[in-house]
């Protein structure tokens, strides 16, 4: 495997971790929702997903859309960092912005303190909350004081490859803390994206499962019938062969 730009898949099930372990990742992100963007698995999600054996990220985020958060959603997402790392995460994936598209540092750190206090070897990546804030070279900055391991970025643009020029202005900027290039990425886009300086790259890997629709009767709002994703083995194959190519 290569050991200079890492990859890492985001999966919803122990399944999806199997293939991205065989396929090659060196570690994944797990959620559930990924439709939606992704929102935190639940505790036997993360149990059942760390026996594999591939070092699982768990997402923290209490629900769709903004990055906004009142009291009681930082309180709940900081009891849900704990758990998944109680549960056999190896890391947490966190964020959250100020109403005026700045990074909230105190909840940040309060999300730092929060996973350490679990694991002293706890890695904190930052999500995309950056790419929405307002500034994201600036913030990416800021991360290193807090003790981020490391971000997750677009470049603030709807594709990783579309924001290739921000995410090597925030590899500049972001000291020890890795940036993790990632967002519609597909196997043809990584060498674009190694070129960042970008230290792992991220991808879903994911195709709609056979028995996705539901005979035209949605299930909610974001049911259009490919709202059941599985990963793909031959993809995650392809982005490993890219990055060791």
């Amino acid at each position: 495997m290569s050991t200079t730009v890492a990859l890492e898949i985001a999966v919803t099930s122990p399944a999806g971790a199997i293939v991205a372990r065989d396929g090659g990742a060196d570690r994944v992100e797990l959620c559930v929702g990924l439709e939606l963007g992704g929102l935190t698995p639940s505790q036997a999600l993360v149990e059942t997903t760390h026996e594999t054996g591939i070092p699982a990220h768990a997402l923290v985020r209490c629900r769709p859309g903004g990055f906004v958060y009142d009291a009681d959603e930082i309180d709940l997402m900081l009891r849900e960092a704990r758990t998944v790392l109680r549960s056999g995460a190896a890391g947490v994936v966190v964020g959250a912005l100020r109403p005026d598209g700045s990074l909230d540092l105190d909840v940040l750190a309060r999300f730092v303190d929060a996973a350490r206090s679990v694991s002293a070897a706890a890695e904190v990546t930052l999500h995309r909350a950056i790419d929405h804030a307002a500034d994201p070279v600036a913030a990416v900055a800021t991360l290193e004081a807090l003790g981020f391991t490391r971000v997750l970025t677009s470049g603030a643009a709807p594709t990783a490859v579309a924001g290739a020029d921000i995410i090597t202005r925030m590899v500049a900027a972001a000291g020890s803390v890795q940036v993790m290039a990632g967002a519609g990425v597909t196997p043809a886009d990584v060498p674009a994206l190694v070129a960042t300086g970008a230290a792992a790259v991220h991808l879903s890997a994911k195709r709609p499962a056979p028995d996705s629709a539901h005979a035209g009767v949605p299930m909610g709002g974001a049911d259009d019938g490919s709202a059941h994703f599985l990963t793909d083995l031959d993809v995650v194959r392809a982005a490993r062969a890219a990055l060791d190519a």
